[in-house]
This record gives structure tokens, C-alpha cells and sequence, in this order.
């Protein structure tokens, strides 16, 4: 099986360490990764922002980028969200593009839904002896319904110790542009989420999407609260090798 990886902004510029665990567990689980390097912004800053002319040509890109590509796999539920949302109404007066857009949508997945749902893998063969509790992104849970996916890798890992997290459907307050037009509200809203996952004195917080992450982490660090915040990625790709 064939695979191209979409690394997505946030990986590329912030977590890079998290598409590289990403194509280690892929090639052991007997896929062949290549990588576009002309490959950009899918256009979802610009998308949910509402300049649609502006991301046009940045979305053209990606459907020219992908289109020979027989799977696409990112590690952000976000970015799939915007092409599988907004990509059929940018482009549903362009017949050509409308329908290159549709084969994007039906070949781009969510990393552990690609694990689970095409390579058929509900156990990888990990093991990660750590007290780990998820956080359910907005994204991946009210969007993309890749919820399961990631619950089904979980479950199958040895020696886990996962703990619920409370309110776990709770937004983190982060939304992109949200925490910059509304701050106080959306440090209220991690200040919430924060307290959850310490209340489950877990060692390990795993999620799926990289913004969310990047900002439920940056709160726990502020509060010097001792819990590293992981993508399931990471998780698998470390417990692969012990």
C-alpha cells in the first residue's frame, strides 16, 4: 500500500518529531511514505476566516499536489476537516475541480483512522506503561467521528493505564482565530480542561490534533503541572520500540 503524507503547517513549523513518528509506525506497518514537498497550507485559516478568494488558489494547489496520490495521511483532524468541509463548496462551480476535490476527500484520512479503518490494525504492538488519559479534540470528535479510531489504538495497547477525562467533549478554548479574538474567554475554557486532566493525575495526555495540544500543553506548563502532552502518533511510535 501506497500512502502520502500531509504534514500540515503546525507539524511542519512547530512539531516536526510528530510526522517523523508518524512515518516510523506507518513503514513498520508495511506502508510505502512519500512526501510532496510542494505541498503548503491546505487554505483552513483562510477557509474558516471567510476569505474564500484568498485560500482558492492555496486549495487549488493541494488537489494539483495529491492528485496521483492513491492514500493522503495527516496527522491534524482539523486540516482533513477543511478540505472534506469547505473544499465541495469552494470549488461547486468548477465541475473539473469540484470532482478532483471529491477524490481528495474520499482518499484523506485522519492518521488513526487511517491505522485502523484501512490498514485494518486495531493493535500495533505497542506498549506504554504510563497513566494516560485523552483529550477528544472538536475536530476529530463533532466532525470527522475519528473518536473511535483513536479509542480502538488505545484500548489495545499493553500495559496502558488509561483514565477518562472528564468533560473530554469540552473544547480546549483554542478554535484557531477564537483565542485571539476572544482571549479571556478561551483561557477559561484550558484554564477548565487544565484542571480536568490533572484531576485524573495522569502521566501522559494524548490527543490528535496538534493546536489543541500545543495550547492544553502551554497551560499545564504555565502551571508547572508535571504531565507530558503527547499525539497518539508519539504513543505508538514509542511503544513499537519498547
Amino acid at each position: 500500500m501506497k500512502a502520502s503524507i500531509f504534514i500540515t503547517c503546525i507539524c511542519d513549523s512547530l512539531y516536526p518529531h510528530v510526522g517523523e513518528a508518524m512515518v516510523r509506525v506507518l513503514e513498520k506497518l508495511g506502508v510505502t511514505l512519500d512526501f510532496p514537498p510542494a505541498q503548503t497550507c491546505c487554505g483552513q485559516p483562510a477557509l474558516s476566516s471567510g476569505y474564500w478568494e484568498d485560500a482558492r488558489p492555496i486549495a487549488e494547489k493541494m488537489l494539483t499536489i495529491f492528485q496521483n496520490s492513491e492514500y493522503v495521511v495527516a496527522p491534524a483532524g482539523s486540516c482533513i476537516t477543511a478540505v472534506k468541509e469547505y473544499y465541495p463548496l469552494l470549488f461547486e462551480h468548477n465541475a473539473a475541480q469540484y470532482r478532483q476535490a471529491k477524490d481528495l476527500i474520499a482518499k484523506i484520512y485522519e492518521f488513526s483512522e487511517f491505522v485502523v479503518k484501512v490498514l485494518k490494525k486495531e493493535d500495533v504492538g505497542a506498549r506504554f506503561p504510563h497513566r494516560v488519559t485523552y483529550h477528544s479534540s472538536c475536530h476529530a470528535r463533532r466532525f470527522l467521528n475519528t473518536d473511535q479510531y483513536v479509542r480502538t489504538l488505545l484500548k489495545n495497547v499493553k500495559d496502558i493505564d488509561y483514565v477518562p477525562l472528564a468533560h473530554e467533549e469540552a473544547c480546549c478554548g483554542f478554535g484557531g482565530t477564537f483565542s485571539v479574538k476572544l482571549p479571556e474567554i478561551s483561557e477559561a475554557m484550558v484554564d477548565e480542561k487544565a484542571r480536568n486532566i490533572l484531576e485524573t493525575k495522569a502521566d501522559v495526555l494524548v490527543g490528535v490534533d496538534l493546536s489543541c495540544l500545543m495550547n492544553i500543553d502551554g497551560r499545564l506548563k504555565k502551571q508547572q503541572a508535571n504531565v507530558r502532552v503527547i499525539h497518539i502518533a508519539e504513543l505508538l511510535d514509542e511503544g513499537m520500540r519498547t
